[in-house]
């Protein structure tokens, strides 16, 4: 049965705008609301609620405090003699007058405007976040207490323990943040389990230097105050599943993230070879999902980092996505990276994120859900500190367009320095500045006809590399998940990227081309941008691939 609500602001206070948020958020949320008016007398109030029967009736005071004591004990008197108090009070207003509203007893819940929104939904979705057990411990249940608004993740890695320990303290009781990741340095995430082969001098380097598993125990009970934020951590470039076995034991990992060709000699992360770490991977991806623990395959930046045009970042966005259900993921997390490169235009970016998006969300079913992950590129963040803060707040706004159900909050002073606990807890502030701006209606740029023709251009083309990939063994049942193609796909070229040029495990004969604010594929003899499908024909017949497929 829908829930009622009905708000209005008491005694000479004419202040509605607060009101009128509340009561437009609450309508998201399936209420049924009437707004009574401005300045209206406790009598009217009160006859209000007898006549209409409400489950909650919102109280606003926005003035000086003083009066309010007189008036809220007229209301709580009236309550008595009329026999209301089964109904839910709500008050709204300033610090002072929220002090005041306390005092008199009447209310079950009292906002003194210093809320962001998601703590809103979240009460309107019954969560209060008034004890610990109210903050939702997994991804899914975490996500769902507040859509529309996403829940913030932001990473700390400091190069000691101790100083990463009081920041995740500090950070929790901030309550600025759901999601911490741990960054591991890269000591840990490459010899964790075979700790004589570390090289010690570089200790600290990328990241806190966890050597035991009373390390990310110490982190856990460092996270269990505040907002009591979930955690979660980097997967490993060795041993996968020893180091996911470990990280689900101690800190309830809440998301495994893992690519599908990376960490490799790829990347020059790890030693495995290219099919190596595609199994290797793959199956980390099903051991995650036959615990149903989400998983992100941070995939597809990584080829756009490197310079890969538009319709690979496609392209790998959804064989990522294609491989974790296979695996029989159930849940999961598609990152959406914008500003990569840093000089892709806002609308081309957008554009390119909507393919994903569009591709990747055709894959959901009844055993397949997808949540939407942003974040800024990192590159796009300049090392001026005041103009690092302006591009982390518009690259926040874009992203917001695709009504993203977790925002990864990039500390704007990662071009400068690690970011500490104060600087995690401005950029949060930034972010949900932003947030709360959006919140109020957006003008929703998705509709624009030139972002939608590029997004149109961008599924057509990754469809033909696709299918070129499946090209490569017609005779074998599923190539998009066979790491032998997928490898092969790499080897000739079909997947490239310019900054892949003398890597044994690639081609690297790509070239691309920045043209009016979007990455494609250039040909620097004939100095012209080719289609996708010229490019695959051209890698194709040189290969002495059947084109037919095609």
């Amino acid at each position: 049965m829908m829930k009622k609500v009905i708000a209005a602001s008491i005694g000479n206070c004419v202040h509605v705008a607060g009101i009128m948020n509340f009561l437009s958020l609450a309508e998201r949320e399936g209420y049924s609301t009437h707004f009574l008016g401005a300045a209206i007398s406790i009598d009217e109030l009160i006859k209000a609620v007898k006549e209409e029967k409400p489950d909650y009736v919102g109280v606003s005071y926005r003035l000086t405090p003083e009066p309010l004591e007189k008036i809220l004990a007229e209301l709580k008197e009236k309550i008595s003699l009329e026999h209301l108090e089964d109904v839910k009070w709500i008050f709204g207003g300033t610090e002072p007058t929220a002090k005041v509203a306390e005092e008199s007893g009447i209310f079950n819940f009292i906002f003194n405007g210093t809320e962001d929104p998601d703590e809103v939904i979240g009460f309107l979705k019954g969560v209060t976040f008034t004890k610990s057990d109210d903050y939702p411990q997994d991804l899914v249940s975490r996500i769902l207490s507040k859509y529309p608004y996403p829940i913030l993740r932001h990473h700390i890695g400091l190069p000691s323990l101790e100083e990463t320990i009081d920041a995740i303290k500090k950070i929790a009781e901030s309550k600025v943040l759901d999601v911490i990741s741990i960054a591991p340095d890269q000591n840990a995430q490459e010899h964790f389990f075979e700790q004589e082969k570390m090289d010690h001098r570089l200790d600290g380097a990328g990241g806190v230097p966890l050597r035991s598993r009373e390390d990310f125990e110490a982190i856990y009970e460092a996270s269990r105050r505040g907002n009591y934020p979930i955690l979660r951590c980097y997967s490993g470039t060795k041993d996968l599943i020893p180091f996911a076995e470990m990280l689900n034991e101690t800190i309830k990992n809440a998301w495994c993230a893992v690519p599908l060709y990376w960490y490799s000699v790829l990347d020059r992360r790890g030693p495995r070879t290219v099919e190596e770490a595609i199994r290797e991977n793959q199956q980390v991806m099903k051991w995650h999902g036959e615990r149903s623990i989400p998983v992100e395959v941070n995939e597809s930046h990584h080829w756009s980092l490197r310079d890969a045009h538009d319709t690979i970042g496609v392209v790998t966005a959804y064989l990522a996505a294609y491989n974790a259900k296979k695996m029989g993921v159930k849940d999961y997390v598609a990152q959406y990276m914008f500003n990569v490169p840093p000089s892709i235009s806002p609308a081309m970016d957008l554009a390119k994120m909507l393919a994903k998006i569009e591709m990747i969300e055709g894959l959901q079913d009844e055993n397949f859900t997808v949540y939407r992950q942003a974040r800024a590129g990192i590159a796009s963040l300049p090392a001026d500190l005041a103009q690092a803060k302006g591009q982390l707040a518009a690259s926040a706004y874009l992203a917001m367009a695709i009504k993203p159900h977790i925002y990864h909050v990039v500390g704007y002073c990662e071009a400068h320095h690690a970011a500490t606990a104060d600087d995690v807890i401005e950029s949060c502030k930034i972010v949900r500045g932003i947030i709360r701006n959006t919140m109020l209606g957006a003008v929703d740029i998705t509709k624009d006809s030139k972002i939608q023709e590029r997004k149109n251009e961008l599924i057509e083309e990754a469809s033909i590399t696709l299918q070129a990939i499946r090209a490569l063994s017609p005779d074998v049942k599923d190539p998009l998940t066979d790491p032998a193609t997928l490898t092969k796909a790499v080897e000739i070229g079909i997947l490239d990227a310019p900054h892949l040029r003398g890597n044994p495990a690639a081609k690297g004969d790509l070239v691309t081309q920045l043209v009016d604010g979007a990455l494609y594929a250039y040909d620097p003899q004939e100095k012209r941008i080719i289609s996708e499908k010229e490019r695959i024909d051209r890698i194709l017949n040189k290969n002495k691939v059947s084109c037919v497929a095609v």
